[in-house]
């Protein structure tokens, strides 16, 4: 994961007093950062050293109002926490996937999950936040309290303050059961315009049911199947995984299934009749999951896309192919296309936050894994620049839009928070007001 260098991290004993460690840190002139999950990708991060590190981990409380419509989240609770308090209250909520990962970091970039469909985005459902701002005072913000930092805070919340704790809607579950497969396609060389002319019927331009909560296809190196040719080339071949999260009983799941069982895959298994704490597990993404794992250096690379270009995803098969067969230690890395139902997405007004990117349909990452190393390092960002720019070339007229929380660092700003310049204008303003001295600078900093 990353590198980063600190002089000095704050223990978890006094996680109470947040404001004084962010006083303490501007009175001796220290840049500082918090940290909960520890997942964040973006080269910015690097750009701190000899710093103060803030854990939130100590905050990770879950408290249910007592009229069951929203709940109170810390700052250093994971998603996985959420879940299961929710659950033990008869709840859900949006959430992403990934267990370990933060609950509140992620919302302020954006939060796409399993439940986006009914509930929108993370950050869709934070009613209101307690924030340390950048001179160490302490800001309720909600719609009436501080609005404008309320609206910079959803979309673009790395960038003015540290959250401590937030309000969020939560919600009867509107299913009580859930249906999980995984596709195994090991002849994805033969198969790769099929499984995307599928996933393009599917997807329906943005427009699948809300039940059909992700489709979520990555090209992979899987030893079991990834095996050379039979042309007599030593290459090891990229297959497609593929994961199916449905809202449903299998019954109703069935016919959304056989998209994918018609395509004859290698493999297939299934779990039905799972709650909502099982969905974690059942797609290897909970807390003691490999992509929970330290160690290694992830990075992401994101594109947003509206549809599937098969010619552009043949040309990306055989770049990853490349990567994975020419410098072995990236075969953890992956391509990965998150396709999600946007119906409650699509239901926000794109102004009423700083998110930008309402109008994507796909979420596009070439994503290199690999053990640490300058040199790899390189490798990873000149395959990655190709990579970005297969999709880009296959989406001609879009503008290239990158997912906050994903965003590599060298994008360019309006990439990243938006083209409309009233938008930029509005953050650069949130940040000349509440950032004067540019505190908050390293996740994908406005400038």
């Amino acid at each position: 994961m990353l590198r980063l260098l600190y002089v000095s991290k704050i223990t978890e004993e006094i996680q109470s007093n947040i404001h004084l460690q962010v006083k303490l840190a501007n009175r001796f002139g220290l840049p500082f950062l918090a940290v909960n999950g520890g997942h964040g990708s973006t080269s910015s991060l690097n750009t701190i050293q000899r710093g103060v590190s803030i854990n939130l981990r100590a905050l990770s409380h879950v408290r249910v109002s007592r009229g069951g419509d929203s709940a109170l989240v810390g700052g250093g609770a994971n998603t996985q926490e959420v879940i299961h308090a929710l659950a033990a209250r008869g709840k859900v909520t949006a959430t992403t996937n990934g267990g370990c990962t933060g609950h509140i970091g992620p919302a302020l970039g954006g939060g796409f999950g399993r439940y986006m469909g009914y509930f929108g985005l993370v950050l869709d459902n934070i009613i209101d936040m307690t924030v340390i701002l950048a001179n160490g005072t302490i800001a309720h913000v909600s719609s009436t309290s501080n609005p404008d930092l309320y609206w910079g805070m959803k979309g673009a919340g790395q960038n003015f303050g540290i959250v401590t704790e937030a309000n969020f809607k939560i919600y009867e579950p509107p299913t009580t059961y859930w249906v999980f497969a995984e596709f195994t396609f090991a002849d994805t060389e033969n198969k790769l315009e099929s499984i995307f002319e599928a996933m393009n019927s599917l997807n329906a331009n943005g427009s699948q049911p809300k039940e059909l909560g992700e489709v979520y296809p990555v090209f992979a190196i899987k030893p079991q199947y990834s095996k050379t040719d039979v042309s007599a080339s030593k290459d090891q071949m990229p297959i497609t995984l593929i994961q199916f999260n449905f809202a449903g009983t299998l019954e109703q799941a069935q016919p959304w299934l056989d998209i994918f069982n018609n395509l004859q895959p290698t493999a297939m298994w299934k779990k039905d009749s799972l709650l909502p704490t099982e969905i974690q597990p059942a797609a290897s993404q909970d807390i003691d999951s490999g992509i929970c794992a330290l160690g290694t250096t992830w990075r992401l690379f994101p594109v947003g896309l509206k549809t599937y270009n098969i010619t552009a995803n043949r040309e990306m098969y055989y770049l990853y192919k490349q990567l994975v067969n020419e410098h072995p230690e990236f075969s953890g890395s992956v391509v990965q296309f998150e396709n999600y139902a946007l119906e409650g997405l699509k239901a926000i007004d794109p102004a009423s936050t700083a998110y930008a990117h309402r109008d994507d349909d796909i979420l596009a990452s070439f994503a290199p894994v690999y053990p640490p190393s300058k040199a790899s390092d390189a490798i990873a960002l000149e395959f990655a620049t190709k990579a970005r720019q297969i999709w880009l070339t296959g989406e001609p007229g879009r503008e290239w839009t990158a997912y906050p929380n994903y965003a590599n660092g060298d994008e360019p700003i309006e990439a990243v928070y938006g083209y409309e310049s009233w938008r930029l204008d509005r953050l650069r303003g949130l940040k000349k007001q509440y950032d004067p001295y540019n505190r908050f600078r390293f996740y994908n900093p406005i400038h």
